[in-house]
Protein backbone atom coordinates (compact mmCIF):
# COMPACT_ATOMS: atom_id res chain seq x y z
CA UNK A 1 0.00 0.00 0.00
CA UNK A 2 1.63 3.55 -1.39
CA UNK A 3 0.67 6.87 1.21
CA UNK A 4 0.24 10.31 -0.88
CA UNK A 5 0.43 13.67 0.29
CA UNK A 6 -1.83 16.22 -0.94
CA UNK A 7 -2.81 19.54 0.23
CA UNK A 8 -6.28 18.72 1.38
CA UNK A 9 -6.36 14.89 1.28
CA UNK A 10 -4.52 12.21 2.37
CA UNK A 11 -4.34 9.04 -0.47
CA UNK A 12 -4.18 5.44 0.40
CA UNK A 13 -3.94 3.60 -2.76
CA UNK A 14 -3.71 -0.83 -2.74
CA UNK A 15 -4.05 -3.32 -5.63
CA UNK A 16 -6.51 -6.40 -5.36
CA UNK A 17 -5.38 -9.52 -3.68
CA UNK A 18 -5.87 -12.96 -3.94
CA UNK A 19 -6.94 -14.81 -0.83
CA UNK A 20 -10.00 -16.27 1.11
CA UNK A 21 -12.80 -14.74 1.56
CA UNK A 22 -15.80 -16.09 3.60
CA UNK A 23 -19.17 -14.57 4.36
CA UNK A 24 -19.89 -15.10 7.78
CA UNK A 25 -22.79 -14.71 10.35
CA UNK A 26 -22.20 -14.13 14.13
CA UNK A 27 -24.03 -16.08 16.64
CA UNK A 28 -23.35 -16.09 20.59
CA UNK A 29 -24.46 -19.08 22.50
CA UNK A 30 -23.50 -21.81 25.02
CA UNK A 31 -21.91 -25.66 25.79
CA UNK A 32 -24.73 -28.01 26.31
CA UNK A 33 -23.85 -32.07 27.44
CA UNK A 34 -25.69 -33.73 24.37
CA UNK A 35 -29.60 -34.88 25.47
CA UNK A 36 -28.50 -32.61 28.25
CA UNK A 37 -32.20 -32.39 30.30
CA UNK A 38 -33.47 -30.84 33.48
CA UNK A 39 -34.94 -33.51 36.02
CA UNK A 40 -38.16 -32.93 37.39
CA UNK A 41 -40.61 -34.29 40.06
CA UNK A 42 -43.80 -36.11 39.27
CA UNK A 43 -45.47 -34.94 42.32
CA UNK A 44 -44.92 -31.78 44.99
CA UNK A 45 -43.92 -33.07 48.22
CA UNK A 46 -40.55 -32.64 50.66
CA UNK A 47 -37.28 -34.68 49.18
CA UNK A 48 -36.81 -37.19 52.44
CA UNK A 49 -33.41 -38.95 50.64
CA UNK A 50 -30.93 -38.05 47.83
CA UNK A 51 -29.31 -40.59 46.33
CA UNK A 52 -26.81 -39.41 44.18
CA UNK A 53 -24.07 -36.63 43.87
CA UNK A 54 -22.47 -33.59 41.16
CA UNK A 55 -20.90 -35.80 39.18
CA UNK A 56 -22.15 -39.02 39.98
CA UNK A 57 -22.74 -41.33 36.47
CA UNK A 58 -26.31 -42.61 36.53
CA UNK A 59 -28.11 -45.15 34.44
CA UNK A 60 -31.96 -45.17 32.72
CA UNK A 61 -34.42 -45.56 35.84
CA UNK A 62 -31.52 -44.94 38.64
CA UNK A 63 -33.22 -43.76 41.47
CA UNK A 64 -31.75 -39.68 42.15
CA UNK A 65 -34.36 -38.72 44.77
CA UNK A 66 -37.38 -39.65 47.03
CA UNK A 67 -40.09 -37.59 47.77
CA UNK A 68 -42.03 -38.11 51.18
CA UNK A 69 -44.78 -40.25 50.90
CA UNK A 70 -46.26 -42.00 54.10
CA UNK A 71 -50.00 -41.84 52.70
CA UNK A 72 -48.69 -43.88 49.04
CA UNK A 73 -47.03 -46.50 51.37
CA UNK A 74 -49.79 -47.09 53.39
CA UNK A 75 -52.31 -47.21 50.39
CA UNK A 76 -50.02 -50.12 49.13
CA UNK A 77 -49.77 -51.95 52.18
CA UNK A 78 -53.24 -52.05 52.11
CA UNK A 79 -53.63 -52.99 48.66
CA UNK A 80 -51.26 -55.97 49.17
CA UNK A 81 -53.78 -56.80 51.88
CA UNK A 82 -56.94 -56.75 49.86
CA UNK A 83 -55.15 -58.63 47.64
CA UNK A 84 -53.90 -60.99 49.99
CA UNK A 85 -57.02 -61.36 51.34
CA UNK A 86 -58.55 -61.55 47.35
CA UNK A 87 -56.66 -64.84 46.63
CA UNK A 88 -58.30 -67.68 44.81
CA UNK A 89 -56.22 -70.00 46.65
CA UNK A 90 -56.95 -67.58 50.85
CA UNK A 91 -60.63 -68.24 49.53
CA UNK A 92 -60.47 -72.06 48.47
CA UNK A 93 -62.54 -72.67 51.11
CA UNK A 94 -65.47 -70.97 50.54
CA UNK A 95 -65.50 -72.60 46.93
CA UNK A 96 -64.66 -76.34 48.90
CA UNK A 97 -68.26 -75.39 50.95
CA UNK A 98 -69.87 -74.80 47.62
CA UNK A 99 -69.03 -77.98 46.23
CA UNK A 100 -69.87 -79.80 48.88
CA UNK A 101 -73.75 -78.52 48.81
CA UNK A 102 -73.20 -79.40 44.99
CA UNK A 103 -72.70 -83.00 45.81
CA UNK A 104 -75.08 -82.82 49.07
CA UNK A 105 -77.81 -81.78 46.26
CA UNK A 106 -76.81 -84.09 43.44
CA UNK A 107 -77.00 -87.07 46.42
CA UNK A 108 -80.64 -85.57 47.33
CA UNK A 109 -81.52 -85.85 43.17
CA UNK A 110 -80.34 -89.11 42.74
CA UNK A 111 -82.65 -90.64 45.71
CA UNK A 112 -85.43 -88.82 45.03
CA UNK A 113 -85.01 -89.64 41.21
CA UNK A 114 -85.63 -93.64 42.99
CA UNK A 115 -87.63 -92.75 44.86
CA UNK A 116 -89.91 -91.34 42.37
CA UNK A 117 -89.47 -94.18 39.46
CA UNK A 118 -90.68 -96.49 42.52
CA UNK A 119 -93.03 -95.01 43.58
CA UNK A 120 -94.41 -94.74 39.68
CA UNK A 121 -94.12 -98.88 39.54
CA UNK A 122 -95.84 -99.53 42.53
CA UNK A 123 -99.05 -96.82 41.55
CA UNK A 124 -98.95 -99.06 38.03
CA UNK A 125 -99.81 -102.15 40.21
CA UNK A 126 -102.27 -100.25 41.98
CA UNK A 127 -100.23 -100.46 45.08
CA UNK A 128 -100.41 -96.81 46.77
CA UNK A 129 -102.15 -93.82 46.58
CA UNK A 130 -102.04 -90.74 44.33
CA UNK A 131 -101.03 -88.48 47.10
CA UNK A 132 -98.02 -90.55 47.60
CA UNK A 133 -97.12 -90.02 44.09
CA UNK A 134 -97.42 -86.33 43.58
CA UNK A 135 -95.78 -85.98 46.83
CA UNK A 136 -92.75 -87.97 45.30
CA UNK A 137 -92.83 -85.69 42.04
CA UNK A 138 -92.88 -82.57 43.92
CA UNK A 139 -90.04 -83.53 46.33
CA UNK A 140 -87.66 -84.91 43.02
CA UNK A 141 -88.94 -81.66 41.49
CA UNK A 142 -87.74 -79.66 44.71
CA UNK A 143 -84.42 -81.93 44.76
CA UNK A 144 -83.33 -80.68 40.46
CA UNK A 145 -84.09 -77.26 41.65
CA UNK A 146 -81.93 -77.41 44.92
CA UNK A 147 -79.37 -78.91 42.89
CA UNK A 148 -79.38 -76.46 39.76
CA UNK A 149 -78.92 -73.66 42.74
CA UNK A 150 -75.57 -75.06 44.20
CA UNK A 151 -74.54 -75.14 40.64
CA UNK A 152 -75.52 -72.00 39.70
CA UNK A 153 -74.39 -70.54 43.21
CA UNK A 154 -70.68 -72.44 42.71
CA UNK A 155 -70.25 -70.44 39.76
CA UNK A 156 -71.44 -66.97 41.25
CA UNK A 157 -69.42 -67.36 43.99
CA UNK A 158 -66.45 -68.66 41.55
CA UNK A 159 -66.99 -65.27 39.46
CA UNK A 160 -66.93 -63.34 42.27
CA UNK A 161 -63.60 -64.45 43.48
CA UNK A 162 -61.90 -64.37 40.54
CA UNK A 163 -63.33 -61.07 39.56
CA UNK A 164 -62.42 -59.40 43.60
CA UNK A 165 -58.95 -61.08 43.15
CA UNK A 166 -57.99 -59.29 39.62
CA UNK A 167 -59.51 -56.12 40.98
CA UNK A 168 -57.24 -56.34 44.03
CA UNK A 169 -54.18 -56.94 42.18
CA UNK A 170 -55.11 -53.52 39.83
CA UNK A 171 -55.39 -51.91 42.35
CA UNK A 172 -52.11 -52.68 43.91
CA UNK A 173 -50.15 -51.88 40.55
CA UNK A 174 -52.08 -48.76 40.72
CA UNK A 175 -50.73 -48.10 44.34
CA UNK A 176 -47.75 -48.74 43.35
CA UNK A 177 -47.33 -46.68 40.08
CA UNK A 178 -48.58 -44.03 42.20
CA UNK A 179 -45.87 -44.78 45.07
CA UNK A 180 -43.26 -45.02 41.86
CA UNK A 181 -44.08 -41.36 41.40
CA UNK A 182 -42.28 -40.53 45.03
CA UNK A 183 -39.10 -41.85 43.14
CA UNK A 184 -37.71 -39.66 40.69
CA UNK A 185 -35.44 -41.55 38.29
CA UNK A 186 -32.68 -40.46 35.71
CA UNK A 187 -34.52 -40.72 32.20
CA UNK A 188 -32.03 -41.82 30.28
CA UNK A 189 -27.75 -42.69 30.81
CA UNK A 190 -25.78 -39.97 31.98
CA UNK A 191 -23.85 -37.75 33.91
CA UNK A 192 -25.48 -35.69 36.75
CA UNK A 193 -24.18 -32.36 36.58
CA UNK A 194 -25.79 -30.47 39.42
CA UNK A 195 -28.51 -31.00 41.68
CA UNK A 196 -30.50 -28.45 42.45
CA UNK A 197 -31.83 -29.42 45.71
CA UNK A 198 -31.19 -30.44 49.30
CA UNK A 199 -32.81 -33.16 51.51
CA UNK A 200 -35.97 -31.20 53.48
CA UNK A 201 -36.47 -29.01 50.75
CA UNK A 202 -39.58 -28.78 48.51
CA UNK A 203 -39.99 -30.54 45.53
CA UNK A 204 -42.47 -28.95 42.78
CA UNK A 205 -43.16 -30.14 39.56
CA UNK A 206 -42.95 -26.78 38.22
CA UNK A 207 -38.86 -26.26 39.12
CA UNK A 208 -36.37 -29.06 38.47
CA UNK A 209 -34.32 -30.77 41.00
CA UNK A 210 -31.21 -31.72 38.90
CA UNK A 211 -29.40 -31.09 35.56
CA UNK A 212 -28.28 -34.45 33.79
CA UNK A 213 -26.74 -34.78 30.18
CA UNK A 214 -24.45 -36.66 27.94
CA UNK A 215 -20.85 -37.51 29.79
CA UNK A 216 -19.23 -37.24 27.17
CA UNK A 217 -20.44 -35.74 23.84
CA UNK A 218 -20.66 -32.02 23.84
CA UNK A 219 -23.26 -29.38 21.17
CA UNK A 220 -22.39 -26.10 20.99
CA UNK A 221 -26.24 -24.38 21.06
CA UNK A 222 -26.70 -20.84 19.25
CA UNK A 223 -28.78 -18.10 19.13
CA UNK A 224 -29.25 -17.06 15.78
CA UNK A 225 -30.90 -13.22 15.24
CA UNK A 226 -34.25 -14.02 12.68
CA UNK A 227 -32.19 -11.09 10.73
CA UNK A 228 -29.97 -13.84 9.37
CA UNK A 229 -31.11 -16.85 10.23
CA UNK A 230 -32.53 -17.44 6.07
CA UNK A 231 -28.52 -17.64 5.20
CA UNK A 232 -28.01 -20.35 8.08
CA UNK A 233 -28.33 -24.32 6.89
CA UNK A 234 -27.55 -27.74 8.08
CA UNK A 235 -24.08 -28.79 7.11
CA UNK A 236 -22.59 -25.40 7.75
CA UNK A 237 -19.21 -25.23 9.02
CA UNK A 238 -18.94 -22.51 12.15
CA UNK A 239 -15.42 -20.91 14.06
CA UNK A 240 -16.14 -21.57 17.25
CA UNK A 241 -14.25 -19.52 20.23
CA UNK A 242 -14.27 -19.95 23.66
CA UNK A 243 -12.96 -17.60 26.71
CA UNK A 244 -11.95 -20.88 28.47
CA UNK A 245 -9.29 -21.32 25.44
CA UNK A 246 -8.39 -17.79 24.59
CA UNK A 247 -6.74 -17.48 20.82
CA UNK A 248 -7.90 -20.66 19.97
CA UNK A 249 -10.67 -21.64 17.40
CA UNK A 250 -12.52 -24.54 17.23
CA UNK A 251 -14.31 -26.23 14.16
CA UNK A 252 -17.80 -27.12 14.46
CA UNK A 253 -20.94 -28.15 11.85
CA UNK A 254 -24.37 -27.20 12.16
CA UNK A 255 -26.63 -30.10 12.88
CA UNK A 256 -29.80 -28.87 13.72
CA UNK A 257 -32.22 -25.67 13.09
CA UNK A 258 -35.25 -25.43 15.34
CA UNK A 259 -37.59 -24.04 13.41
CA UNK A 260 -39.81 -21.56 16.12
CA UNK A 261 -38.61 -18.30 16.89
CA UNK A 262 -38.23 -17.04 20.37
CA UNK A 263 -40.55 -14.27 20.26
CA UNK A 264 -38.54 -12.02 23.09
CA UNK A 265 -35.26 -12.65 22.00
CA UNK A 266 -36.80 -12.25 17.92
CA UNK A 267 -33.83 -15.02 17.43
CA UNK A 268 -33.53 -19.08 16.78
CA UNK A 269 -31.55 -21.92 18.16
CA UNK A 270 -29.41 -23.15 16.13
CA UNK A 271 -27.41 -26.75 17.55
CA UNK A 272 -23.84 -27.51 15.97
CA UNK A 273 -21.73 -30.50 16.90
CA UNK A 274 -17.64 -30.16 17.41
CA UNK A 275 -15.27 -31.19 14.53
CA UNK A 276 -12.56 -30.45 16.37
CA UNK A 277 -12.87 -29.74 20.20
CA UNK A 278 -10.76 -28.69 23.31
CA UNK A 279 -10.31 -31.79 25.86
CA UNK A 280 -11.89 -30.53 28.61
CA UNK A 281 -15.69 -29.38 28.10
CA UNK A 282 -18.18 -28.62 30.71
CA UNK A 283 -21.99 -27.50 30.25
CA UNK A 284 -22.89 -23.69 30.03
CA UNK A 285 -19.67 -22.15 28.99
CA UNK A 286 -20.27 -19.09 27.00
CA UNK A 287 -19.15 -19.66 23.17
CA UNK A 288 -19.37 -16.78 20.01
CA UNK A 289 -19.19 -18.49 17.06
CA UNK A 290 -19.22 -17.09 13.15
CA UNK A 291 -21.03 -19.56 11.07
CA UNK A 292 -19.48 -19.70 7.51
CA UNK A 293 -22.53 -18.87 5.17
CA UNK A 294 -20.16 -18.95 1.70
CA UNK A 295 -16.45 -19.09 1.44
CA UNK A 296 -14.43 -18.68 -1.63
CA UNK A 297 -10.69 -19.92 -1.65
CA UNK A 298 -9.08 -17.87 -4.69
CA UNK A 299 -11.42 -13.99 -4.40
CA UNK A 300 -9.84 -11.22 -5.97
CA UNK A 301 -10.50 -8.74 -2.62
CA UNK A 302 -10.01 -5.40 -1.77
CA UNK A 303 -10.48 -3.78 1.64
CA UNK A 304 -14.52 -2.78 2.37
CA UNK A 305 -13.31 0.97 2.58
CA UNK A 306 -11.91 1.40 -0.43
CA UNK A 307 -15.43 0.92 -1.72
CA UNK A 308 -17.78 3.63 -2.66
CA UNK A 309 -21.56 2.95 -2.01
CA UNK A 310 -20.40 -1.21 -2.92
CA UNK A 311 -20.42 -0.90 -6.29
CA UNK A 312 -17.79 1.84 -7.46
CA UNK A 313 -13.77 1.89 -6.59
CA UNK A 314 -11.63 5.15 -7.22
CA UNK A 315 -8.78 3.85 -10.09
CA UNK A 316 -7.58 7.46 -10.07
CA UNK A 317 -7.54 10.83 -7.64
CA UNK A 318 -11.14 11.39 -9.82
CA UNK A 319 -12.01 8.61 -11.77
CA UNK A 320 -14.43 5.77 -10.45
CA UNK A 321 -14.69 2.56 -11.99
CA UNK A 322 -18.14 0.09 -11.43
CA UNK A 323 -17.59 -3.22 -10.12
CA UNK A 324 -19.38 -6.20 -9.21
CA UNK A 325 -18.96 -7.32 -5.45
CA UNK A 326 -19.82 -10.82 -4.01
CA UNK A 327 -18.79 -11.64 -1.07
CA UNK A 328 -18.02 -9.72 2.38
CA UNK A 329 -16.78 -9.40 5.36
CA UNK A 330 -16.21 -6.61 7.94
CA UNK A 331 -12.87 -6.48 6.12
CA UNK A 332 -12.78 -7.28 2.80
CA UNK A 333 -14.66 -7.70 0.02
CA UNK A 334 -14.53 -10.02 -2.98
CA UNK A 335 -14.81 -8.42 -6.70
CA UNK A 336 -16.28 -10.53 -9.32
CA UNK A 337 -15.79 -8.41 -12.23
CA UNK A 338 -14.00 -4.79 -12.53
CA UNK A 339 -10.90 -5.64 -11.63
CA UNK A 340 -7.80 -7.20 -11.68
CA UNK A 341 -5.00 -7.71 -9.51
CA UNK A 342 -2.74 -5.21 -11.53
CA UNK A 343 -5.09 -2.33 -11.02
CA UNK A 344 -4.49 0.42 -8.40
CA UNK A 345 -7.07 1.82 -6.40
CA UNK A 346 -7.65 5.11 -4.64
CA UNK A 347 -8.88 5.56 -0.88
CA UNK A 348 -9.29 9.35 0.14
CA UNK A 349 -9.79 10.22 3.70
CA UNK A 350 -10.74 13.66 4.64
Amino acid sequence: MMLLASCAKDIETTHPQIERISELVYAAGTIKSRDQYQVHSTVNGVINDIKVTEGDLVKKGEVLMVVRNEPSQLNVQNAKLAAAHADIKANSSKLKEARVSIELAHAKLRDDSLLLVRQRNLKSKGVGTLVELEQRELAYKNAVTNYELALLNYRDLERDLVFSYEQSKTNLKISESLGNDYFIRAESDGKVYKVLRERGEFASTLSPVAIIGNADDFIIELNVDEYDISRVHVDQEILVSMDSYKGQVFKGRIEIIEPLMDEQSRSFIVRAAFIDRPKELYPNLSVEANIVVRSNQKALTIPRSYLIGDSLVMVGKHETRKVAVGIMDYRKAEILSGLTEADLIYKISP
